[in-house]
């Protein structure tokens, strides 16, 4: 399910917004359909106009489920909708899909939900590889020694949430109302997956580090 919300204050029309010719949403969902690993695959959202542009990309392989009005302010959350898709929608596991994030890719999908089930977790987020000396304001060094400097490939550096998407046991969230508990696992995406999409740079940014692949990938399906 990717939550899509017509409103965005800091980036107005943000999930209609074009990538490599295609709207923002198109992306994600297009390798989560990709995939084959979903039972089926939604949409929850408050606008009519990205519902109509849901269903002109996608047909009926992408369901649009109305978002009721409360649940698209500012101030709602993820949770919120996921609790909310939860009481109308069956599933025993949710993957809750961000637009924000277009280079999240079939293969990303798979293996994490293969982890999920394998590793038998309760919920997974993603993350990207951050190779960079962290320091608090008052000068501490967070995350390595500053008198053993290590050279940066032999640095592990820590995992960052990059928000691609989430997986949550149905169980989990009646009982918790959160995405993430339990026994939580991570799936390690790539370097590039760190850019998330919330200001019309990081758009233009995106579009100049993977524009020419995306538009590619439309294309030549083989490349998906």
């Amino acid at each position: 399910m990717m939550p899509l919300r017509g409103g965005s204050k800091g980036f107005p029309g943000k999930n209609l917004a074009a990538l490599a010719g295609k709207p923002l949403f198109f992306w994600a969902l297009d390798s989560a359909l990709e995939s084959a690993v979903f039972a089926s695959v939604w949409v929850s959202t408050d606008s009519v106009e990205i519902a109509s542009q849901v269903q002109e990309q996608f047909g009926a392989r992408v369901r649009v489920i109305d978002r009721p009005p409360e649940l698209a302010r500012d101030e709602s959350s993820t949770e919120a909708v996921m609790l909310d898709f939860m009481s109308r929608v069956p599933f025993d596991t949710l993957c809750t899909i961000q637009a924000t994030s277009p280079l999240t890719t079939a293969l990303d999908f798979r293996a994490a939900l293969s982890r999920f089930e394998t590793d038998g977790l309760d919920s997974l987020l993603t993350a990207c590889r951050f190779k960079r000396f962290l320091w608090s304001e008052d000068g501490r060094p967070l995350n390595f020694d500053y008198r053993k400097r290590p050279r940066r490939q032999d640095f592990a550096g820590g995992l960052v949430e990059n928000g691609a998407f989430y997986l949550t046991r149905k169980a989990l969230l009646e009982s918790t109302g959160c995405r993430l508990g339990g026994k939580i696992g991570v799936h390690e995406m790539s370097e590039d997956s760190f850019f998330e999409v919330d200001r019309a740079e990081d758009l233009a940014a995106i579009e100049s580090l993977a524009g020419h692949e995306l538009r590619r990938r439309v294309r030549d399906p083989l490349l998906r």
